[in-house]
């Protein structure tokens, strides 16, 4: 190959940075979005954390996913008819307001001695609340910022900050833990919410595309009939259910690490699948050229499930991590095909209760996931439950490619009209 050769096809795998050069708004949205992951991150492994050292049950900790299970299950669909309905910045700047509270009530629990239990539960759902009304609206907001030609650059702009932020936010989050502990580690989430409240605060008013003429219920049911008609995107969703119910391990990370004798470690069990998602991500541009988004959904779901049985076979720490980088990669390959399938197809009014049908598959797989691998480590054993549910994933992933033609068969050249396509930003 020669050196043209290579360096062309270099130029094509890098990162399309042009919606951020070409949309104030969005850097700010981007900006937001950073800051306040670095935070939530932190939160991620310390709330886990916490109840782990309280507790010592692998229960308590899985009963975590399923606190937060229930808000998702209420709310997301209602946060998705908001986020049609409503002025999504608006709507964005509340919820993060809620979200500093809970933290700011988690800071404060942890200053007792002993904390109570309880109020971890409690935080976990009401911030899971927070975060079922915020998503669509979150979600619902990019393609009103970018042209339709740079969405699946954004797409990969938004994947990177939130992979930064996962990766600097666990490790950040250990070391508070390690050396300054509980408080100091929500402390920090405050205090990225009062920032990113900040910037969000600059941002330009998003208010809905078309005026609701119809009642709430009716108006949630008009998007449940358009999911149910797509049968392409009902198959992402499914897929993604899947994965994250058979092979989501984070439950799992505070006893693997004590396992591996590398307490310590507990930091970078959650930092490495964003390691390899913020690989996958820099490496994107190819994903703008490929055209059957199913295809891409379903290999990477498989590819996650097969990383995560041999993060379960791992004979030490650096296989295992090894093993998580890998995993998060192809989770981060999923997630930029869903994105797209999902940007490029759906119709901007119709955006905010289709991310509210995504938060579901999105949120309740990984909190069930989190009870399953709980209950099947304390019937049989760590290693068992965390292999068992990769290879599950990878059956189940299969038969879902079979059972779901429309999802295989997803051509964006035939299935999204043209001008769709090119698309044009909201000014």
């Amino acid at each position: 190959m020669s050196v043209v050769a290579w360096l062309s096809g270099a130029r094509r795998m890098q990162l399309d940075t042009s919606a951020l050069r070409d949309s104030p708004q969005f850097r700010l949205l981007l900006v937001s979005q950073l800051v306040t992951g670095v935070g939530s991150m932190v939160t991620y492994v310390a709330l886990p954390f916490q109840m782990q050292r309280l507790t010592g049950s692998y229960l308590a900790v899985g009963l975590i996913g399923l606190v937060e299970l229930g808000p998702v299950v209420v709310l997301g669909l209602y946060g998705g008819a908001l986020a049609d309905t409503v002025d999504r910045r608006r709507l964005t700047f509340l919820t993060e307001t809620a979200l500093c509270l809970t933290s700011l009530a988690l800071m404060v629990n942890a200053l007792h001695h002993p904390p109570a239990v309880w109020v971890l539960y409690v935080m976990a759902f009401l911030a899971a609340a927070a975060s079922a009304l915020q998503r669509p609206a979150l979600d619902a907001m990019v393609p009103r910022l970018v042209r339709g030609d740079e969405l699946a650059g954004a797409a990969a702009l938004s994947s990177l900050a939130s992979t930064v932020a996962t990766v600097a936010g666990p490790a950040i989050g250990g070391l508070l833990l390690a050396f300054a502990g509980s408080a100091a580690a929500y402390g920090a989430d405050v205090a990225s919410f009062v920032a990113s409240l900040v910037v969000l605060a600059r941002m330009a008013p998003l208010p809905p595309s078309t005026v609701r003429t119809v009642g709430a219920h009716r108006f949630m049911a008009e998007g449940l009939r358009y999911a149910a008609s797509r049968r392409d995107l009902l198959g992402s969703y499914l897929v993604d259910l899947s994965a994250m119910f058979f092979a989501y391990p984070t439950a799992l990370f505070p006893f693997v690490a004590a396992q591996l004798h590398a307490a310590w470690a507990v930091g970078l069990l959650y930092t490495a699948p964003f390691v390899g998602a913020l690989l996958a991500t820099l490496t994107s541009g190819w994903t703008a050229r490929v055209h059957h988004h199913g295809r891409g959904i379903l290999a990477a779901a498989a590819a996650w499930g097969l990383a995560i049985a041999a993060f379960g076979a791992s004979p030490n720490l650096a296989w295992a991590l090894v093993a998580l980088v890998l995993a998060g990669a192809a989770d981060m390959i999923s997630g930029l095909f869903r994105s797209l399938l999902w940007n490029l197809s759906v119709p901007d009014d119709l955006r905010g209760r289709m991310a509210g049908a995504e938060l579901l598959s999105f949120s309740i797989g990984p909190q069930l996931g989190m009870v399953r691998s709980s209950v099947v480590a304390r019937a049989t054993s760590l290693r068992l439950s965390l292999v068992s549910g990769g290879l599950a994933c990878v059956g189940a992933t299969a038969v879902l490619a079979v059972a779901l033609p429309r999802l295989w068969g997803f051509d964006e050249r035939v299935d999204v009209p043209e001008q769709r396509r090119r698309g044009t930003s909201t000014p």
